[in-house]
């Protein structure tokens, strides 16, 4: 793995401080940055999935990288201009308001595809359904898990590396089958479940950071 800048080293190194607890998985999220990083600097999309607790962050996930996190993100130039060709009045309302995105979606949040598909097929493989349907070679699935054993995870999990997917598992300190499944796996070092979904936060958070710094931090200085 190559060395991460130190701009988006600090962040890591920030959460740290923060939370001492994590010092235990730095390396484990320098290297799934790594792997997000390097699938959008290659055109790719994150797809996110999780139970309960675990889906609402999937959400959180998807909130912050699909507009500014901490940074307004503007748009690049070029684009802003041919959104002014396009229509001039509504076209300036897009350019000034638009923000820069990294794609990203949430496997939980499309109830009707997944309960059409729990209804009529196998109700564990409505992740692996999506993941099959938007997967495509160079994206990245992470699976949130807090016991890392969840079904439907898992499923999606095989079915994104068969689509040519990298694989980040996002979990505790427990072993487990999303572990040897992932490609990396963030163990938080907590076994108790709203004790692992307390730390997720900040190490979600910390890779979203780290992103927008890469892929927006310069056109904003």
């Amino acid at each position: 793995m190559k060395e991460l800048k130190e701009n988006i080293k600090k962040h890591i190194d920030f959460l740290c401080e923060r939370y001492p607890a994590l010092k235990i998985v730095e390396s484990d999220i320098a290297e799934a940055y790594q792997i997000l990083e390097d699938s959008y600097r290659n055109g790719g999309k994150l797809l996110v999935a999780g139970n309960g607790g675990s889906a609402a962050d999937a959400e959180h996930i998807v909130g912050e990288l699909m507009k500014g996190f901490k940074l307004p993100r503007k748009l690049q130039a070029d684009f802003a201009e041919k959104l002014l060709r396009e229509n001039k009045e509504l076209g300036t309302v897009l350019a000034d308001n638009l923000q820069g995105a990294l794609p990203a979606i949430a496997l939980d949040g499309h109830p009707a595809l997944s309960t059409a598909y729990m209804n009529d097929c196998e109700p564990l493989l409505c992740f692996a359904q999506q993941a099959n349907g938007y997967g495509k070679e160079g994206d990245v699935f992470l699976g949130i898990s807090t016991s890392g054993n969840s079904k439907n995870v898992l499923y999606a999990a095989i079915t994104a590396h068969a689509k040519g997917m990298k694989v980040i598992g996002l979990t505790s300190a427990k072993s487990s089958k999303l572990e040897q499944m992932s490609d990396v796996c963030i163990k938080v070092p907590q076994t108790e479940t709203y004790m692992i979904q307390e730390l997720h936060l900040p190490v979600y958070h910390c890779l979203c950071l780290m992103l927008e710094e890469e892929f927006f931090g310069a056109r904003e200085k």
